[in-house]
């Protein structure tokens, strides 16, 4: 999908000019051009009429593309690749994970690439960022930056709201599904806190200067978007700390659980055998209750049963003492 979009003046006052984003129909100087999933003929277009490097427009597009910073010497096209957060539902689970974003900086144009739709970029386009103004690219640029660390922010609090849930339930009652739910949760930590280490990498990077200038407005938004990156990363470390001591705090219950069942029915078969030994010693050659003899010989059945209680008894007595009952 490819949208073009302009910065159109609504109000300005004395002081400053207020501006909103527009779509547009034809790729002009000063306009942003958000490319999502794109096809091969809008990758094309962008190429001609920009002149920017194909592998620029393509590099976005591998999911396994690492944050950087890339210029191109004959065109001084600059390319910012980072990981967006994204949320994906697979049956009723919610999976936490990242994908490229590229950020393209020409002389005149601004153009952002993505394998998927991002509800990031949308944010922009519908006028909720304040002081947007699509010419000025870096500026631009570093807003998206910083529209990124809060979308991290704001899933990091989710997850952890999930936690919470998931360890409520885990209290009441140990169940594969909400150690699934860790198992899931770490996996999605780990994924956010490589991808936040990598994208603080890049902002190293721009804030030498170097690839791209920055104005002294520029860095001090900068400076906040790396404290944002920086919270971020600590958050995501804290937590994947809590899920994965949490999941050694069950898997420990759940041993220990194993444990005292295997020490009672271990008891159980104790006290149940000795019984079973008298019996086999003495043997069954004595009159039952419904046999005719018993009435006159009583006694042989009676001791063998007092044998078998008395022996249960004892065995009982010893396990608890041993503290196996």
């Amino acid at each position: 999908m490819l949208e073009i979009y302009v910065s159109k003046e609504v109000n300005k006052t004395a002081s400053r000019s207020i501006y909103k984003t527009a779509e547009a129909d034809q790729i002009t100087p000063d306009t942003w051009i958000n490319l999502y999933s794109p096809t091969e003929t809008e990758i094309a277009r962008v190429e001609n009429e920009l002149s920017i490097p194909q592998e620029f427009l393509r590099y976005p597009l591998d999911e396994e593309e690492r944050p950087r910073i890339d210029f191109d010497d004959d065109t001084g096209t600059v390319l910012v690749i980072v990981d967006i957060p994204y949320t994906r539902r697979e049956n009723e689970s919610v999976m936490y994970e990242t994908t490229p974003l590229g950020i393209i900086l020409t002389s005149k144009n601004i153009v952002t690439v993505s394998l998927k739709q991002t509800s990031i970029l949308d944010h922009f386009i519908e006028n909720r960022i304040k002081d947007l103004y699509i010419p000025y690219r870096t500026r631009f640029t570093i807003q998206i930056l910083f529209a990124v660390a809060r979308e991290y922010l704001r899933l990091l609090r989710f997850i952890d709201k999930t936690l919470e849930v998931a360890e409520a339930q885990l209290e009441k009652d140990v169940s594969n599904k909400e150690l699934y739910k860790l198992l899931e949760l770490s996996k999605s930590l780990v994924y956010f806190a490589s991808s936040l280490k990598s994208n603080e990498a890049v902002l190293e990077k721009l804030m030498r200067g170097r690839t791209i200038k920055l104005y002294e407005e520029d860095e001090d938004l900068l400076e906040d978007v790396v404290i944002e990156y920086k919270q971020a990363h600590e958050m995501a470390d804290i937590y994947a700390n809590i899920v994965n001591s949490t999941t050694d705090a069950y898997a420990s219950i759940i041993s220990n659980n194993m444990n005292d069942i295997m020490k009672v029915l271990a008891a159980a078969t104790i006290v149940l055998t000795m019984p079973d030994i008298i019996g086999c010693f003495f043997g069954q050659n004595f009159p039952m209750p419904w046999d005719a003899e018993f009435a006159s010989q009583p006694m042989p059945f009676f001791s063998i049963l007092t044998s078998c209680v008395v022996s249960m008894v004892i065995a009982v007595m010893v396990l608890r003492k041993k503290h196996l009952l």
